[in-house]
């Protein structure tokens, strides 16, 4: 299943006022700001709508994010938290394994995080680096990765049978573009940590890459919980495409949340605050800035 903006290159292919951030890597989108910002505020909207659905009806979602080294993954992530509640949606971002890990039966780590009833789970990377990174440079070994190959169906048929929706989702990005925001991010003394040797690696290894997707592609794009490619060229296009999509898969209803009376802050008739002398302030900087 190779995509369209992956073909090139060798192989298969919170800023303004809505949370936008003004990425240095956004090169100009053809989706006009305001457009994009009222859409983007829209769609936030529904996801947390979709969020109350989920905590009372006992739902558990998990998403997974993949792709290209800086295809928008991580700002796409930013953009759904935004405005939720992270007890009911979080992150899982696993760092390398452990040596028990390692020792582990390959997706135990993984189970680990998944959702409990009423929550979400954001995979940013997941069980799937075993059919890119680490085949690609060698962090597992070719009987490991067939067996990976083998097993991914069967695992994740078993999740859906139990009643979690599952949606997997591949942003590509074309090698012309992930040279661009990689450059940015060596000249940007704020995004130079994202640029990890890994990623360097990444681009001597393309075609490789290409490769090692088209092969997971083949093994576990399957009826129960297919691939959906996120064309990720336009950052801004690409974050509102997939959260549209997002939302359209869930089955969710709008629940009207309890109404809430604040009470009345009692009288107090035996208090006195302390003098604000007696505490160790922090230093109004703010007000040494120069107005406009």
């Amino acid at each position: 299943m190779a995509t369209k903006t992956e073909g090139k290159g060798g192989g298969s292919g919170h800023g303004s006022k809505h949370g936008e951030h003004g990425d240095s890597e956004d090169r100009a989108s053809k989706l006009p700001k305001k457009s994009y910002e009222k859409e983007l505020r829209r769609l936030q909207e529904e996801l947390v709508k979709m969020e109350d659905w989920v905590s009372q009806s006992g739902a558990r979602i998990v998403v997974i994010f993949e792709g290209r080294d800086a295809a928008g993954k991580g700002g796409t992530i930013k953009r759904i938290t935004q405005y939720t509640n992270p007890r009911v949606t979080r992150i899982a971002a696993l760092p390398k394994p452990t040596e028990r890990e390692r020792t582990q039966w390959y997706f135990q780590r993984y189970i680990a995080n998944l959702p409990s009833a009423g929550e979400i789970v954001l995979f940013d990377r997941s069980w799937y680096n075993r059919a890119g990174v680490e085949k690609v440079l060698g962090f597992c070994t070719p009987d490991e990765h067939r067996r990976f190959l083998r097993q991914v169906p069967i695992f994740e048929r078993l999740l859906v049978e139990d009643g979690i929706v599952l949606l997997k989702y591949w942003f590509s990005v074309s090698d012309e573009e992930q040279e661009h925001r990689f450059r940015s991010r060596i000249d940007d003394p704020m995004r130079r940590w994202k640029l990890s040797t890994m990623d360097i690696e990444s681009r001597a290894r393309w075609v490789d890459f290409s490769r090692a997707k088209d092969e997971m592609f083949v093994h576990t794009d399957i009826a129960e919980a297919p691939w959906w490619v996120v064309e990720a060229d336009d950052k801004k296009r690409a974050r509102l495409n997939m959260i549209a999509h997002l939302l359209s898969t869930v089955p969710y209803t709008d629940v009207k949340p309890p109404k809430i009376d604040l009470p009345k802050r009692p009288v107090a008739h035996d208090y006195q605050r302390p003098p604000r002398e007696l505490f160790h302030q922090v230093p109004d900087h703010a007000s040494t800035l120069k107005h406009g």
